[in-house]
């Protein structure tokens, strides 16, 4: 393993990738102890407590408890998620678009500035019903958690965090740019694990005072250990489909006639979908964060309840849905039939064009069916599961897990993409050089 490490730290562009995204991950956990103006942590803390089991606190999860101490990165990468979510709906029902969808890298620049436009507007409401929240929250349990309310706290909240989510959407597009792996799954990776420490010593504390038994917590380890390893198969889980390509004369060389597959993975959207719906369920949070708590929409935010029968139906049904939808989006049935057919190849026993694209339409279909439900399944059961053993609250659940588990593998595997390229490169400069000498 340290072998490995020193093989990472050896290839300049890698190394150089490696420590960008470890300086940017600085950054962010600097700017989640910066305290928004106008707020009494010592109030807010106490007055958070009772919301610690709630949809809240699965939000302040993923914005590694920014939440909760209402620092300017309280909205974390959310709002951003959000407008991603909308423009790759609109991308599918409206024509502008889906023009740009298919215009290439032009076309993904124009969709890339509409959704930073989209998050400032997401920004802007959420952090206006974020300090209605904070003043209903400390009204309701008879806490000054906003001493002075009025509108130059109003103001400053919603300048700070629209600044914050700007600041936080731009650390992840340049991780993602000059760093290594997706900077949005990673600074959400980076805020589930920043909380590890303290719940894995509150789990200690527990079964040190005897509220959680030793028979217990052996039953919760095996369940978690169960949990990463079905990810981790599922994640990997691929459905090979063969591809033949024909032979082929281009001048006086022979080319094609090789045998190769189609890898078609169980689970194509990866953790997006999970993302995605925890992003849409945070929604009613919003609706009820601007009324007062005594209003009959406040009580949105109990129906919501992370142990629920609604909350987790709906998450599932959610989870299924951008399952499909996100692979349709980054699978195309028929672009894969139109690049076998243009380079000469076919799968064995189906004809070229339409009917090769049926086919890999049909397979992804069938294949991607388990793996929605393995996601509904992995994010909703294992926090059912917990709740119903009335564990403590031990920060782990299928949700945080998938997303761990899922970019852990998409990092890992994009620095052995660089590595192989790396010692790909070395080759070839090395057989120029003999190729040099014997001439």
């Amino acid at each position: 393993m340290i072998e490995k490490l020193r093989t990472i730290f050896q290839v300049p562009e890698l190394r150089r990738r490696i420590l960008f995204t470890l300086s940017m991950f600085v950054v962010y956990r600097l700017g989640e102890h910066m305290p928004t103006p106008g707020v009494n942590a010592a109030a807010l803390a106490g007055a958070f407590r009772s919301q610690a089991n709630t949809l809240f606190g699965l939000y302040d999860m993923f914005v590694g408890g920014a939440f909760s101490r209402a620092t300017v990165f309280a909205l974390g990468i959310m709002p951003y998620i959000s407008a991603s979510i909308i423009l790759q709906l609109l991308g599918a029902v409206v024509p502008y678009f889906e023009k740009l969808r298919k215009e290439g890298e032009e076309g993904q620049k124009k969709i890339t500035q509409w959704t930073r436009y989209g998050t400032v507007f997401i920004s802007i409401v959420q952090s206006y019903a974020y300090s209605i929240f904070l003043v209903n929250l400390g009204a309701s349990q008879g806490l000054a958690v906003v001493p002075e309310p009025g509108f130059a706290f109003f103001f400053s909240t919603i300048i700070t965090q629209t600044t914050g989510t700007i600041l936080v959407m731009w650390l992840g597009e340049k991780i993602t740019e000059f760093g290594i792996g997706n900077g949005i799954s990673l600074i959400i990776f980076v805020n589930i694990l920043g909380g590890v420490p303290n719940r894995l010593m509150q789990s200690f504390d527990s079964v040190r005072a005897g509220s959680l038994g030793i028979v217990q917590a052996i039953v919760i380890l095996a369940v978690m250990v169960a949990v990463i390893a079905v990810v981790i198969v599922m994640t990997q889980a691929t459905r090979k489909i063969p591809v033949q390509y024909a032979k082929r004369m281009v001048g006086r060389k022979m080319y094609g006639g090789q045998s190769t597959h189609i890898p078609l993975r169980v689970n194509t959207a990866g953790v997006i979908p999970i993302i995605f719906a925890s992003s849409l369920m945070i929604l009613p949070l919003t609706v009820a964060g601007f009324v007062p708590p005594d209003h009959p929409l406040a009580a949105i935010a109990t129906w919501f309840h992370p142990n629920g029968w609604l909350y987790n139906s709906l998450y599932a049904i959610i989870i299924v849905f951008f399952t499909y939808f996100y692979t349709a989006v980054v699978l195309n049935p028929n672009d894969l039939a139109e690049n076998m057919r243009k380079y000469g190849g076919f799968i064995p026993g189906i004809r070229p064009g339409r009917h090769t694209a049926q086919y890999i339409d049909r397979v992804l279909s069938r294949i991607t069916f388990p793996g929605a439900v393995f996601l509904a399944a992995i994010a909703t059961l294992p926090d059912v599961f917990f709740a119903a053993m009335r564990v403590p609250a031990l920060g782990f659940g299928g949700t945080s897990v998938l997303i761990v588990v899922g970019v852990a593998l998409d990092t890992l595997q994009q620095v052995e993409s660089h590595l192989l390229m790396r010692h790909y490169e070395g080759f070839v400069k090395r057989g120029r050089l003999r190729g040099r000498s014997r001439m």
